[in-house]
């Protein structure tokens, strides 16, 4: 007979599994929207508000867990980390409706170049991947390949920007201006759930070995 305890901890784990899934897809829509135009912000909307709704489910069963079971070692460490990434995919979630948002403010009526920000997400994508991946398997060893990923994020923005502030051309200021205010917005959002995704790696290396990571 399962403990009543594993009954809390498998809906969290159904919780986070489902989150997962929307945040993936959540960052996938706003992409499209804008590569291709489509006007997609009221299912990225939906999309956050759920995962917001599932934070807050996990949150609750959490602390119930511990309320009423007062776990400890292996389990407590499932219910902090749980919560931690219940956060995480709820910020990715956040952050693709920011993209998107953003997408529906300035790029409405303008062809931009959107070479940087395809190169960008092709990385963060997966990243976004790897970390689900690290969380349904449990493997604590990922996370070395989501830093590096993240490196390269930070590497791409940073060039970006600095092409942005470097660039002498001003014809068509007005466009060119609306676009790089879009782009740089976009790219930034991407960073920081490149950063997430480490963050999730780091709470399934927690989760596995019960080591902090020093990184964050």
């Amino acid at each position: 007979m399962p403990r009543l305890m594993d009954l809390g901890i498998s809906s969290v784990s159904e919780n986070l599994s489902e989150m997962g899934n929307m945040a993936q897809r959540s960052l996938q829509i706003a992409l499209d929207s804008y590569f291709q135009n489509n006007r997609s912000r009221k299912k990225v909307f939906e999309l956050n508000e759920k995962l917001r709704s599932l934070e807050d489910e996990v949150g609750d069963i959490a602390t119930e867990i511990v309320a009423r079971y007062q776990p400890v070692a292996k389990d407590l460490r499932f219910i902090r980390a749980s919560m931690e990434i219940a956060y995480i995919f709820w910020r990715f979630g956040r952050y693709s409706y920011d993209i998107i948002d953003t997408v529906d403010e300035l790029h409405t009526g303008l062809d931009c170049n959107k070479t940087a920000v395809m190169e960008m997400s092709s990385f963060v994508l997966k990243a976004m991947e790897l970390s689900l991946l690290s969380l349904r398997t449990r493997d604590e060893t990922i996370v070395e390949k989501l830093y590096e990923l993240d490196s390269t994020v930070d590497t791409l923005y940073r060039k970006y920007l600095r092409g942005t502030i470097n660039a002498n051309n001003k014809d068509d200021w007005k466009v060119h201006s609306r676009c790089d205010i879009c782009n740089l917005l976009i790219l930034r959002y991407l960073e920081r759930i490149s950063d997430h995704a480490c963050y999730l790696g780091d709470c399934v290396s927690y989760l596995v070995t019960g080591l902090s990571s020093p990184r964050r």
